[in-house]
């Protein structure tokens, strides 16, 4: 018998007790909402992933207080999943030009400075 599945939600905070009142639960170790096995995804559709795509799929980091992606200063968007900080020449293209390759020269000669420092 295959294991019970879970059907997570994208549930802004202002929304769940409304998420709740439907039948939602809440998993605590991976602080997100879903629906359990055997209820009706239908009321739900507003907190379902589009598109197909997984409820965590394209989702960064989410300040839970507002249910926005948190990013920092020098956030850039990539076209593809990869290591920025790994050689890749479609990343390079993108980030040339943008403040997040001096954040990163700067990030990378503070590291290698403490490693002078041992």
């Amino acid at each position: 018998m295959p294991p019970p599945t879970m059907t997570f939600l994208n549930v802004p905070y202002a929304e769940k007790d409304e998420a709740r009142a439907l039948g939602a639960r809440w998993n605590p170790g991976r602080k997100r909402w879903y629906v359990p096995t055997g209820v009706a995804l239908d009321p739900f559709e507003k907190w379902l992933a589009k598109d197909g795509a997984p409820a965590s799929a394209g989702a960064g980091r989410k300040d839970s207080a507002a249910a926005k992606l948190a990013v920092g200063a020098n956030y850039v968007e990539l076209a593809h999943d990869c290591n920025p900080f790994e050689p890749c020449a479609t990343c390079a293209a993108e980030l040339a030009g943008t403040p997040w390759t001096a954040a990163r020269a700067s990030l990378l000669d503070a590291v290698a400075s403490l490693k002078r420092g041992r």
